[in-house]
């Protein structure tokens, strides 16, 4: 912090201390709770915004506003301030002869930041601006902190990360993306429930984490003296709810993965799981396929987006490929060499790959597709028919047993969701956890725990079924045109400050 800015705060300071002083003599609050806002500014311009000034102000309509100041300009006897509430902005026009000569002088010692009430009556200015007469106006909380330069706003955009408070009194994109992300998830959940998902609520903290390939973090449970986990996944609960006899159910919330942070990875992050009896991966593509485009026009209005000044068509129907044939679509490769699985190691040795040497055609041909196609797939893309070995809770393709019926849906390159056909053979699923268990002996800090009551629930018998994940962050840069995770989520992790 700089000089300057420990001296405005200081000189802030000795302001509330006055107000303190002042408030204590008169028997009052420094910070005052009794004001009740009857209106806001969005809907004030809503209403009111293209009514012209001789019709408005003779029907003097009463308002009462609060905010935080934003901008303010003294001129002797009337001053004008901008007042920002959750809504947007409206101005405020204050005068000595409607609030009165003290409370004018109080006014004007006022600073940017500060949270102001006001009472008074519409009317627009000379300018054409919808503004409130101030009948009577207050201080509710004396802000210490100086805003950001009022042109600029934040620079730094560590810090608009981590004093995320900051960034969205001062962005108004800021403010919108976030406005946007609460609406996408409106919109995917009341579709959910209008298609007859039930929505419930998993645990976080699990004694056996399972769901997903992914390092956990570790806690210890004190009550219980035991290790757990906070959920990778909430899949292996869902599907005990299939088992259960609750034919379709979604959960909407957070997992977290002890891994890298990128601009597409946050440690903690939000994503929306569904499941549903008697459906198959295609029923799940098809659907998914209508869940994003329903989200796009509830939150950007259409489906056709742009993305880093390019275009991303939500409107029509989402292309399908499998692993294999997107190695001769996108990544240049021959039928006959993307059948070959010398050829394949071969090749990716040559992108700097090594490729171990037991890996089978359908774990080449994968690794393929992650060094030399994924980041090729812009326009909303299924990739399907993923390796078993790599679906460790799939059901494998009843033609081709080496594969899944499995898919992954890519849009601008990133990987927006994963769902299958559900693995419901109690037998196969014990066996692969035990595939599973083996390679995490072996040092595979991703691999799965051997899940005993998972094995129990399906003995019982779980019908067949299908699940899918959407990534709901990664979804909301999309809706959003964000670059980086951290733009779409609130408070996104970050190294503790130094200091």
């Amino acid at each position: 912090m700089t000089d300057e800015q420990n001296q405005l705060i200081a000189e802030r300071r000795e302001k509330l201390k006055a107000l303190r002083d002042v408030a204590r003599a008169r028997g009052a609050a420094a910070f005052p709770n009794d004001f009740k806002p009857t209106h806001h500014a969005a809907d004030l311009h809503l209403k009111h915004g293209t009514t012209p000034n001789e019709e408005l102000e003779p029907q003097a309509v009463k308002v009462a506003v609060a905010g935080r100041m934003m901008l303010k300009r003294v001129m002797g006897k009337a001053c004008f301030a901008t007042l920002q509430d959750a809504s947007g902005r409206i101005q405020l026009y204050v005068t000595q002869d409607a609030v009165g000569t003290e409370v004018l002088a109080d006014f004007k010692q006022w600073d940017l930041g500060d949270i102001v009430a006001c009472e008074g009556a519409l009317f627009r200015t000379k300018t054409g601006e919808l503004s409130v007469k101030a009948s009577a106006i207050r201080l509710l909380v004396k802000s210490l902190r100086p805003l950001p330069d009022k042109f600029h706003g934040m620079t730094d955009q560590e810090q608009k990360y981590r004093q995320r408070y900051v960034d969205l009194m001062t962005d108004d994109d800021a403010r919108a993306r976030f406005v946007a992300r609460s609406k996408a998830v409106a919109s995917i959940r009341n579709f959910m429930v209008e298609h007859g998902f039930l929505e419930v609520e998993t645990p976080m903290l699990h004694p056996i984490p399972g769901g997903a390939n992914a390092k956990p973090f570790v806690t210890h449970h004190n009550a219980l003296d035991q290790e757990m986990f906070l959920r990778i996944a909430p899949e292996l609960y869902l599907k005990r709810l299939l088992v259960g006899g609750f034919d379709r159910v979604f959960e909407i919330n957070r997992n977290f993965r002890n891994e890298g942070i990128s601009v597409r990875h946050n440690p903690e992050f939000t994503m929306m799981e569904f499941y549903a009896a008697y459906w198959h991966h295609r029923d799940l593509m098809d659907f998914t396929e209508q869940i994003l485009r329903h989200a796009a026009r509830a939150t950007a209005g259409n489906a056709q987006l742009a993305y880093g000044g390019r275009a991303v068509d939500l409107d029509q129907p989402f292309a399908r490929l499998s692993v294999r044939d997107s190695l001769v679509t996108h990544a240049g490769l021959a039928p006959a060499e993307a059948d070959d699985a010398a050829a394949l190691h071969g090749r990716l040795k040559s992108l700097g790959e090594e490729p171990p040497d037991h890996w089978g055609l359908p774990e080449l041909q994968f690794a393929m597709f992650e060094a030399a196609v994924e980041d090729k797939l812009w326009q909303p893309t299924f990739i399907t028919d993923y390796p078993v070995e790599v679906s460790p809770l799939a059901r494998a393709s009843d033609t081709n047993p080496a594969v899944t019926e499995r898919f992954e849906l890519f849009i601008t390159g990133r990987e927006m969701a994963n769902g299958f056909s559900e693995l419901n053979d109690a037998e196969d699923q014990a066996a692969r956890f035990n595939a599973q268990a083996t390679a995490k002996e072996a040092g595979d800090e991703e691999a799965m725990y051997y899940d005993a009551d998972f094995i129990r629930a399906l003995e019982y018998g779980m019908p067949p079924a299908g699940g899918c994940g959407i990534g709901i962050d990664r979804l909301v840069m999309l809706l959003t045109d964000s670059p980086s995770i951290r733009d779409v989520v609130l408070f996104p992790a970050l190294r503790r400050e130094a200091g």
